[in-house]
């Protein structure tokens, strides 16, 4: 009884709700700065017939194509789905681990495991918003490839309703399977990040400079997004539901297949540097756009904790 209410008081904790709102208006603010690269590393990943290009010279095409706002189409979705993505994730990340460690140091391999666990938590809590999201940004975009089909949604609601009565309650999973290999990807993050951040303070319970959180963030991110960028980018053609699941039994096997299908496809059209297109631009936005949420991450929940009067204990830092 005392253990399940310790689990409890850990799992509904302050410390939890705190983490989970910092890192969700730090990635919402970071995201929103950043967001025109992202635009520019769908386009690469989906359209396969778009040459590949620096990032400028990509958004200046698409400005010159579809309008100065071009860039910024997909914002509110995207934002909407960040936000509840990383209060999930970084709420579940705290939480479990705060309950596995009770008080003790944290390794490299326990903030692997438990980012992988809130990972999973994550993907199957969240993928119906950003198929939504990924749908909503690529809408009205033009496209070199033809066989890419336009869509009409308006808004996340009438998309969620559309995809449902078109598709199946089962396509706002599209890409669940990618996603649940890529919760590797936040794994991996943050697991360099606590890691270079323990070195950092050399066992001493102090806040970091903002130069430092800023690096190790980016160093995490880019670590992680260039090793997992391949499944990123099936990813995101899952998603966009262009591509046509070959039909099985099993959802698994048929989303085996897909993955396996897709990465084959893509390595006999482009090569193995295929599999990595768009990734300059992936990494620019997404390395910039981590170093900055981790720092806000840090300064706003060490602020609250400080208004609050809660130490933060340093196996949580």
């Amino acid at each position: 009884m005392g253990s399940q209410s310790f689990y409890l008081t850990e799992v509904f904790s302050y410390e939890s709700l705190v983490h989970a709102v910092a890192g969700a208006m730090g990635s919402v603010t970071s995201m929103t700065v950043f967001f025109p690269l992202d635009t520019a590393r769908l386009r690469l990943q989906v359209d396969d017939k778009r040459k590949a290009r620096s990032t400028p010279a990509i958004l200046a095409e698409i400005i010159k194509e579809e309008g100065l706002l071009a860039p910024y189409r997909g914002w509110f979705p995207v934002i909407c789905s960040l936000c509840c993505s990383n209060f999930v994730y970084f709420y579940c990340f705290h939480s479990l681990k705060a309950m596995w460690l009770q008080g003790q140091k944290s390794t490299p391999g326990k903030d692997l495991i438990v980012g992988i666990a809130a990972g999973v938590v994550n993907v199957l809590v969240t993928t119906p918003l950003w198929v939504v999201n990924t749908r909503l940004k690529l809408q009205g975009a033009k496209f070199r490839n033809e066989d890419i089909e336009p869509t009409h949604y308006n808004g996340i609601v009438d998309a969620l309703v559309q995809i449902v009565q078109n598709e199946g309650v089962g396509a706002l999973w599209n890409g669940t399977c990618p996603s649940l290999l890529l919760v590797l990807n936040p794994g991996i993050q943050f697991m360099i990040y606590e890691t270079l951040k323990r070195h950092l303070r050399g066992g001493v319970h102090r806040e970091l400079s903002s130069l430092e959180v800023f690096a190790i963030g980016a160093i995490a991110k880019a670590v992680a997004t260039t090793v997992t960028y391949p499944l990123q980018t099936v990813q995101s053609i899952l998603r966009f539901g262009q591509h046509r699941q070959p039909t099985e039994q099993s959802k698994l096997l048929s989303s085996l297949r897909s993955v396996t299908y897709l990465i084959i496809n893509r390595v006999r059209r482009s090569g193995i540097l295929g599999l990595f297109k768009g990734l300059e631009a992936k990494l620019l936005q997404t390395v910039l756009t981590a170093a900055l949420m981790f720092l806000l991450y840090e300064k706003i929940a060490a602020a609250t904790f400080r208004v609050m009067g809660i130490k933060r204990p340093l196996t949580s830092c």
